[in-house]
């Protein structure tokens, strides 16, 4: 049954019906995607892409926002003119979640944006642990530690730094809920977003006072919290005028580009393991309430009701292999660095090992000091065979969080991989070697926005559910079963040793008492 909202556009000469139109928005980290799907099986008609344009100064990252809202109104008016008029049903969003906007009384930016890769709010992290346990940071918000991604930090860093700023500031809101009132003229915070800012209560689904009194703000000043997946309305008539397209069109807030990922690669019920590999390497696992009380890996607000997501994130994923070719390889293509990985082989030196810890704090440790290690290094080791040992560090760190995971209660199967990683064939078996089970790769790589749009869909009624959305929208292009999973038990030994031993290296030489020349502390 469809919804009472749903109503069929008919061609005014024939009488017939026009097949109907979704569009889904990722307001990704490099780049702001859309797509244009048609159909009961949303078959993909037009794709567009605009790079995300940053600011960058040592630690500080930020963006205009309104330049965002500006691609991807752009990107609309194009996909706009692909379709018949009042055919498209919905745009729905999904994207980055924690860059976050300070807004004046009249909801325009005060200052440019902040990106959640900004590192500016270190000191407020330790400041901010030293208010709150790890036990009730977990308890209440789902996470593992207090890292300067979150924005609240930010705005606690914000309050020292730029007092004037913030005394101009009346709201603050995350990017996804500002382009979505840009677009709806409705202003509201997804809860699958909020609980990305370090001031939502997870479990009741509302902001954590605590956490906003030591920010020093109040939650008059962040936007009504509203439901993923939730019909904002239509365009906001004052703001934008898209075309005859769009005449029927209502906005859908939608939700994280992860949990989007989810649904457009079919992970919709307990029991599957979705991973992307772009820059960033995320697991997430959908779990239904109550909770077992087994769960040990970061939990977030899950985008269907009665759900949480447990979303562990390394952000040594994908960006390890890519500095290894820019600064390595940098006149070969990925396509031909994964040729010449599959020339190579398994490779000569089977004791190389690399530890992928180029950035940030990774699950399942959150190790600070961690740091990259190349191991086994010989004068005959070659370059793709090192190129191999970063696929498959990356590859040993999501076995380390598939085992956190089934610490946790879950059983998985077989892994939906997507992202830029699941593109290389040997990647994906190693993986697959490494995890010891299947590696399913999606038809549609871009599965953020095919489960924005799969969201639209089921919102506007047009499927029954997402049961029905995901059967007949999403298709598996490849498998990949172990081949070699007992040639990697000795290797995630070694692995698991030398990231011991890395973590004992780093911090006797970051000890100030520790005395290099005579090899001992001076005390």
């Amino acid at each position: 049954m469809r919804s009472k909202l749903y109503k069929p556009m008919l061609n005014s000469t024939s009488g017939t019906a026009i097949e109907d139109f979704f569009i889904g928005v990722d307001l990704g980290s490099t780049n702001i995607k859309a797509a244009l799907y048609q159909g009961k099986t949303l078959t993909l008609v037009a794709f567009c892409s605009r790079p995300m344009e940053y600011f960058r100064r040592g630690t500080i990252v930020e963006f205009d926002a309104d330049a965002v809202v500006g691609s991807v109104t752009e990107m609309l008016m194009e996909l706009g003119s692909k379709a018949p008029a009042g055919s498209i049903r919905t745009i729905t969003l999904t994207g980055q979640a924690e860059s976050i906007i300070l807004l004046d009384k009249n909801y325009k930016p005060v200052r440019q944006a902040i990106s959640w890769m900004d590192e500016r709010s270190a000191a407020e992290c330790e400041e901010l642990s030293g208010h709150v346990t790890a036990e009730e940071i977990y308890r209440v918000t789902g996470q593992k530690a207090v890292i300067p991604t979150w924005p609240a930090t930010k705005i606690l860093h914000l309050a020292k730094a730029e007092q004037e700023v913030l005394a101009k500031t009346a709201f603050f809101v995350l990017l996804k809920d500002y382009v979505a009132y840009k677009l709806s003229g409705v202003m509201a915070a997804d809860k699958s977003i909020a609980t990305f800012s370090f001031y939502f209560d997870i479990f009741r689904g509302c902001y954590w006072d605590k956490m906003l009194d030591l920010c020093g703000i109040k939650s008059e000043q962040l936007p009504p919290l509203v439901e993923p997946c939730t019909i904002l309305g239509g365009l906001n008539p004052t703001a934008l005028n898209l075309g005859g397209a769009f005449s029927e069109v209502r906005v859908n807030t939608g939700t994280l580009d992860h949990f989007a990922g989810m649904i457009g690669s079919g992970n919709i019920k307990p029991g599957v393991l979705s991973e992307s590999c772009g820059t960033v390497m995320a697991m997430a696992a959908m779990i239904r309430l109550p909770l077992s009380g087994k769960e040990t890996a970061a939990l977030h607000y899950g985008p269907f009701p009665g759900t949480m997501v447990l979303l562990p994130v390394a952000e040594s994923g994908g960006v390890c292999l890519e500095w290894f070719k820019n600064n390595f390889l940098p006149d070969f293509s990925f396509a031909e660095l994964d040729a010449n990985i599959r020339k190579a082989g398994s490779g000569i030196n089977k004791k190389l090992l690399f530890l992928p810890y180029l950035v940030g704090v990774n699950a399942p440790e959150f190790d600070r000091e961690a740091c990259g290690v190349f191991f086994g290094l010989r004068s005959d080791t070659g370059v793709f065979e090192m190129a191999r040992a970063v696929m498959e560090g990356v590859a040993f760190l999501l076995e380390k969080n598939l085992v956190e995971l089934r610490g946790s209660g879950l059983g998985f199967s077989h892994i939906v991989c997507t992202g830029g990683a699941a593109k290389s064939d040997p990647w994906s078996q190693i993986k697959a070697d490494i995890c010891g089970c299947e590696i399913l790769i999606p038809e549609d790589s871009e599965t953020a926005c095919r489960g924005a749009a799969i969201i639209g869909a089921v919102s506007d009624g047009f499927f029954s559910g997402y049961d029905e959305a995901v059967k007949s929208c999403v298709k598996i292009k490849k498998t990949f079963s172990p081949e070699n999973a007992l040639a990697y038990q000795a290797r995630k030994a070694g692995f698991d040793v030398l990231y011991k031993g890395m973590l004992d290296a780093a911090r006797a030489m970051s000890c100030p008492d520790f005395d290099t020349s005579k090899g001992a502390n001076k005390t």
